[in-house]
């Protein structure tokens, strides 16, 4: 934190946060959030969480469940209601970056206005699931969901089109590492998606013991593989910094 020298009595404060720290606040929140809500949920409410229309067994609640119940429902609020303004500031930050990387190049200049339009909307579309519960509006909740999983899917690929352009034209061995990351965890992401589906599907259709469960492990598993995508921008910006600035009217009484 810095002080600077008073001017026509206003002293603005100057603070600065290194960028990977602003990353690692902003995605603890959410990862926090959805840890506590499945520990409380399997701990204190596991037969609701875990029930399903099928009355098979199930031994892990999904994600849905356990962000519907309460005091679950507040922490998972409080943490994503924290964490989206940061993560539309990254978003328009990359969308500067790639503006100044490619200002008239094509595919890649309206594919940073793409990347940050579906950046937004994975965050409104996250912001929709979280405050409309399955348990209040479950169509709501549904079209929140899909439209996170959808618009996240689109930013990854992207953003990874993006970055291999990058890594064509840098000389630094870091935008390489990044790349190959972002390449690695939009895989991984897919795949756990897929997997979550069949799993859904097999559970809705046959009602086959443990197909549920399995459900909600790749489910998570998708949540974390978005946050390590989402991680990769501390390569990116690692020598950068968050400013923060204020001034306030010094008076003498």
């Amino acid at each position: 934190m810095k002080m600077l020298p008073d001017s026509s009595h206003e002293r603005p404060l100057l603070v600065r946060v290194s960028f990977t720290t602003y990353i690692l606040g902003t995605l603890s929140l959410p990862l926090f959030g959805l840890v506590a809500c499945v520990f409380i949920s399997s701990v204190f409410h596991f037969e609701d969480a875990t029930g399903t229309h099928c009355q098979v067994p199930n031994y892990l609640p999904s994600i849905s469940a356990s962000i519907s119940l309460s005091p679950e429902s507040h922490i998972w609020r409080f943490c994503i209601g924290l964490h989206s303004a940061p993560r539309i500031l990254v978003a328009f930050t990359y969308f500067r970056f790639y503006k100044a990387c490619f200002p008239s190049r094509f595919p890649e200049s309206p594919l940073s206005c793409v990347t940050l339009a579906f950046s937004v909307c994975e965050n409104l579309g996250l912001l929709l699931l979280t405050y409309v519960s399955s348990s209040e509006t479950y169509f709501v909740h549904k079209e929140g969901f899909v439209l996170f999983i959808i618009s996240s899917f689109i930013y990854m690929l992207s953003t990874c089109r993006l970055w291999k352009s990058i890594k064509k034209h840098s000389l630094s061995p870091k935008d390489a590492k990044s790349y190959r990351w972002k390449v690695h965890f939009l895989l991984l992401n897919v795949s756990f998606c897929l997997l979550a589906a069949l799993f859904f599907w097999k559970h809705n259709m046959y009602c086959e013991p443990g197909s549920y469960t399995f459900f909600a492990l790749f489910e998570y598993l998708v949540v974390f593989s978005n946050m390590a995508f989402h991680l990769t921008s501390m390569w990116d910006f690692r020598s950068r910094e968050i400013m923060v600035t204020s001034a306030f009217e010094d008076k003498n009484f």
